[in-house]
C-alpha cells in the first residue's frame, strides 16, 4: 500500500466515524491537546500519522515544534488545531468530559480494526505516541513525494 492509498483508506474511516449518529460537540478549548496536564497523549497508527502530516505539510509546515508546555505540536499560537480535518482518530474519539466524552471501543472497534489492518499493510507494528509517529511519517511522506 502506497502512502496516498493509505491516507485515503484513514480518510474513508474518518468518514465513516462521522457518519455515526454519537453525539460529539468540540468547544475547542484545547485542553484535550495539553497532554503533559491530562497524562493522555493520542496514539496513532501509521495511516493516521501519515495522514496527520499529509494536513501538516498542507499548512505550509514541514517540521514539528518541541512544545515546552508538552501540549501537541500540532497546536497553533492561538491553541487551535492546525491540521483539525486531518486530526488522527483518538482527537476524533476524545475523551473530552465537554464534547460528549469518550467513544466506547464497541461503538467503534471496527473502525479501530480497519486502522489497524491499514497501520500492517504499512509494515507497521502497532500505533505509537502522536509525537514519535508524526516524526517517523513526516519524512515517509516527503520520501514519497519525491519518488
Amino acid at each position: 500500500m502506497s502512502p496516498q492509498q493509505a491516507i485515503q483508506a484513514v480518510r474513508a474511516v474518518y468518514a465513516d466515524l462521522a457518519q455515526r449518529p454519537l453525539q460529539r460537540a468540540c468547544t475547542a478549548s484545547a485542553e484535550c491537546c495539553r497532554f503533559r496536564l491530562t497524562g493522555r497523549t493520542p496514539y496513532l497508527t501509521r495511516g493516521e500519522a501519515l495522514v496527520a502530516a499529509a494536513a501538516w505539510r498542507a499548512a505550509g509546515r514541514s517540521t514539528l515544534p518541541r512544545p515546552a508546555d508538552g501540549g501537541c505540536p500540532l497546536l497553533g499560537r492561538h491553541a487551535r488545531c492546525l491540521v483539525y480535518d486531518g486530526r488522527p482518530f483518538g482527537c476524533r474519539t476524545h475523551f473530552c468530559a465537554a464534547a460528549g466524552g469518550p467513544y466506547g471501543r464497541g461503538e467503534v472497534r471496527d473502525l479501530i480494526q480497519r486502522l489497524e489492518a491499514i497501520d500492517h499493510q504499512l509494515g507497521g507494528t502497532g500505533a505509537m505516541n502522536l509525537p514519535c509517529a508524526l516524526a517517523l511519517a513526516l519524512p515517509a511522506l516527503a520520501r514519497s513525494h519525491r519518488l
